[in-house]
C-alpha cells in the first residue's frame, strides 16, 4: 500500500508487491511511471508518504541498508580517486573492515579484468570500465538484495555478457535481484517474474511464463512442404518465407480450438514439417498493457 507524492504530482499510489527471495524480478514501466521513486524508497534515499515495507517480515529500517546493493542509472563515482582506494572506501561504508575490503576489491577487480587499473584514477577509465567499477562497488559487500537500474548501460556485447553471467551467478547464490531496465531482451533472458508500473499504479505482476500464457493470441508458426491447403490458408496472418519448397506461415485460427485438434487438422491436409505456438514477447506485453492503460 505504498504511496508517494511530490507536491501535486502522484508518483506511487497504493502500490503493493511481494518480491520472492532468491530470484530476479524485472521492474518495468515507461518513463515517469514511478520506478525510480519505488527504488529510492526501497533504498531509503527518500521516505514514503503512506503504506509499509517489510524486509523478512519486519519493518524496513536504516540497519538494513548494508544488506542492499544499489547500482543507480546515474553514475556516482569519485573520478579523482584511484580505483583500489575507491572500492575499499565504498565497501567500508557498508561495514567491511579495511583488510576484508582490500581482499574482496582485488578479487573482484581481477574477475572483471581490471587488475592493471588498480592504481589508476577513475577518470582515466572508459565509460564501460567505470561501469564495471560501480558494479563491483554494488556487490562487493555481499548484499542479500541487489537493485540494478540499467546495469548494462555503456557495455559492449562482451562485457554485457560478463555482467549478465555474474548476475545469474549471484542469483544462484541466493541473492534477491530487482532489475529495472528498458532492454526487453535482458528481461527475457534474466527475469523470473515481472512487475509493470504505469502512471503510479501496478498494472501487471506475475511469473514471466504465466504472463506470456495469459497474453497469448492463439497464434502458431507452421512449416509445410508445397502449397498450403485452402482451408488452412484462411487462417494465415503472415507468410514468413519460402525456401527449398518449404513454406512458413503465421496462422491464427478463428474460435476456440485445441492445439491437438488444430495440429491433426493441419496434418490431415498438408505435409506438415514444423509446428509451434507463438507466445508474445515481454516487449509486446509491455506495449499492449501500457497502451491499454488498464489497472489491476
Amino acid at each position: 500500500g505504498v504511496s508517494k507524492n511530490y507536491g501535486e504530482t502522484l508518483a506511487l499510489q497504493d502500490f503493493s508487491l511481494d518480491i520472492p527471495a532468491g530470484g530476479i524480478m524485472g521492474l518495468l514501466g515507461p518513463n515517469g511511471a514511478g520506478k525510480s521513486t519505488l527504488i529510492r524508497i526501497l533504498t531509503q534515499i527518500i521516505d514514503r508518504d503512506g503504506g509499509e515495507i517489510l524486509f523478512d517480515g519486519a519493518p524496513l529500517r536504516q540497519k538494513h541498508i548494508a544488506e542492499f546493493g544499489y547500482l543507480p542509472e546515474e553514475r556516482g563515482l569519485y573520478k579523482k580517486m584511484k580505483v583500489g582506494e575507491e572500492l575499499i572506501y565504498l565497501s567500508r561504508l557498508k561495514g567491511l573492515s579495511k583488510g576484508d575490503a582490500s581482499e574482496k576489491a582485488k578479487s573482484w577487480v581481477r574477475k572483471m579484468d581490471l587488475g592493471e587499473w588498480w592504481g589508476h584514477k577513475v577518470i582515466d577509465l572508459s565509460k564501460g570500465m567505470q561501469q564495471k567499477i560501480q558494479f563491483i562497488a554494488t556487490v562487493m559487500h555481499e548484499p542479500r538484495v541487489l537493485i540494478l537500474d540499467e546495469p548494462f548501460s555503456g557495455f559492449d556485447p562482451l562485457n554485457a555478457g560478463l555482467v549478465r553471467d555474474l548476475i545469474l551467478e549471484l542469483r544462484d547464490q541466493g541473492v534477491t535481484i530487482l532489475l529495472s531496465t528498458h532492454r526487453m531482451e535482458s528481461v527475457e533472458e534474466l527475469c523470473d517474474r515481472i512487475v509493470l508500473i504505469n502512471k503510479a499504479h501496478k498494472v501487471l505482476e506475475g511469473d514471466k511464463r504465466d504472463l506470456k500464457e495469459k497474453h497469448k493470441k492463439n497464434r502458431f508458426r507452421i512449416q509445410v512442404k508445397g502449397d498450403l491447403s485452402p482451408q488452412a490458408s484462411k487462417m494465415v496472418v503472415q507468410r514468413i518465407e519460402a525456401e527449398n519448397g518449404i513454406n512458413e506461415y503465421l496462422i491464427q485460427p478463428e474460435g476456440a480450438v485445441s492445439v491437438s485438434e488444430l495440429l491433426s487438422g493441419l496434418a490431415a491436409s498438408n505435409e506438415l514439417i514444423g509446428f509451434h505456438e507463438v507466445l508474445p514477447t515481454i516487449d509486446e506485453i509491455f506495449k499492449h498493457v501500457v497502451k491499454e492503460g488498464s489497472h489491476e
